[in-house]
């Protein structure tokens, strides 16, 4: 991995050496100069991710050599080193454009933060500023934005999957976008001329379900003036798209595996089958093995639709990603509102960076349209956000101890990790078992054990000494309520 380079700057040989050790021994690559005109050359003829700079330079004023430094390295955060009588002139050079300023003597420690901070700053505007002046293109429906190593997962198994006819199954969190993954799905296999069809149903009443995918005779029931072709037959050629798969009642789980194993369907109020040739792509947000569990889901059906399983990430795990949809979302709602394009700022994208997006990429569509709404100038600016996201501050290690000075042991450790995790998901066990490296039976054996150990403090704490009856009731409640 390339080092990050820093330029310092300083007319006392001695202050150079030593600022050079400090910054040499945090893995910076570090070139020194001495002179004013020296280190101007350095500047214009190197590449550096941060200066670190005296202001007390022969032959010019503070101000003036901050200028020709920010002047000459646009876009490199150059951090000024003044003495206490030199405030003001260390003010002055902010003005002119320094990140940062340092009061003599330099604390390694500090000079360590100060630097790290201004080239994290200095990344994220050289990120902001390539896809500002990316050109937008338009983008079909089906596309998937995002370089993440787990998006790339996923489109690696859509790349893979597409050509053959196999059902697949997408998880994932609302809001993930699991309906463009289907779609990507359809457009990369060889029925992307055929249609497209898509049902929500969990948004469908029961008692409508069935006619909606299988379809109905004419006078089967009160409303049913005309045969109605259902969303099986009427996808033949293409992909039938079952969203939300999880909220279908039982008694309709049935009738679905019955299609999918005969590939045919019967109208209602019909006595006549009719064949289907429609590949099918279901999705859900729900751990479909823990409804299993449960009784909520069929397991023979769960099995049948459980042939490749594509799990898309939520947005808090796609990194840089968050950037990326907001260029898109960006240029496409400025497009819709009929206003010239606006783009972010490098606090917004921090702002963005930093928050958890527990609506996933539907929120952050959400909130930049809100923006968009707000936005007064051809940027958008941190007051134009939404307050969750404008005043969101994010734990920091919450699952280490309550302070830097606290020790505690690797158990302890692991404990407070894993409740993170089945935090971030939502209590979806299966997926933090696969976020955790575990087995899902590892797991759950593991929180009993938590349980069991809990109780028994539970009861000594309260002077019951027989211990197994108060762990008891615990252990069975969690296998009873276990998905």
């Amino acid at each position: 991995m390339t080092k990050d380079r820093v330029l310092v700057i300083d007319d006392d040989a001695d202050q150079c050496a030593l600022l050079e050790a400090a910054l040499g021994g945090l893995g910076y690559e570090v070139e020194t100069a001495v002179t004013a005109d020296a280190s101007i050359d350095r500047a214009v003829k190197g590449e550096f991710d941060a200066i670190v700079t005296d202001l007390g330079m022969g032959g010019y004023s503070g101000v003036e050599m901050c200028e020709r430094l920010v002047g000459a390295r646009p876009g490199t955060p150059v951090i000024v080193v003044t003495g206490l009588s030199k405030m003001e002139t260390a003010i002055s050079a902010m003005r002119a454009g320094a990140y940062d300023y340092l009061v003599k003597p330099i604390d390694g420690k500090v000079l360590g933060i100060s630097v790290a901070r201004a080239i994290k700053h200095r990344k994220l505007e050289s990120e902001v500023t390539r896809l500002r002046e990316a050109v937008v293109e338009s983008r079909t429906s089906s596309e998937i934005i995002g370089s993440s190593p787990s998006m790339r997962r996923v489109n690696d198994l859509i790349a893979r999957v597409a050509p053959s006819d196999a059902t697949v199954l997408i998880a994932g969190e609302t809001g993930t976008g699991k309906e463009l993954v289907a779609r990507a799905i359809h457009s990369a296999s060889e029925r992307s001329e055929g249609p497209f069809v898509a049902i929500n149903c969990a948004a469908v009443p029961a008692s409508l379900l069935e006619s909606e995918l299988f379809g109905h005779a004419k006078g089967a029931f009160t409303d049913a003036k005309a045969t109605r072709t259902g969303l099986f037959v009427r996808a033949s050629g293409g992909t039938l798209f079952l969203d939300e798969i999880g909220e279908m009642p039982l008694d309709m789980q049935a009738k679905l595996l019955r299609a999918l194993q005969e590939h045919v369907v019967r109208p209602v109020g019909s006595d006549q089958e009719i064949s289907f040739d429609a590949r099918i792509v279901a999705a859900t947000h729900r751990d479909l093995e823990a409804e299993v569990a449960a009784g909520r889901f069929r397991q023979d059906l769960f099995f049948r639709i459980h042939v490749v399983r594509i799990d898309v990430p939520p947005l808090r795990e796609r990194g840089n990603d968050v950037l990326k949809l907001a260029t898109h979302f960006l240029g496409a709602l400025s497009s819709g509102a009929n206003r010239e394009a606006v783009s972010l700022t490098t606090p917004v994208a921090q702002r963005l960076l930093a928050y958890d997006w527990p609506g996933n990429v539907r929120e952050l569509e959400n909130c930049l349209e809100h923006a968009i709404a707000l936005a007064q100038f051809s940027e958008i600016t941190v007051e134009d956000l939404p307050e969750r996201v404008r005043v969101f501050r994010p734990e920091s290690h919450p699952f280490l101890g309550e302070s830097e000075e606290e020790i505690i042991s690797l158990a302890e450790l692991e404990r407070r990790y894993i409740a993170r995790v089945l935090r971030l998901v939502d209590g979806n066990k299966s997926r933090a078992a696969q976020l955790l490296g575990l087995d899902r039976r590892t797991l759950y054996r593991r929180l009993d054990r938590e349980r069991e150990e809990n109780a028994r403090a539970e009861a000594k704490a309260s002077g019951n000494g027989a211990s197994s009856h108060a762990t008891a009731p615990n252990h069975i409640r969690h296998s009873e309520s276990r998905p």
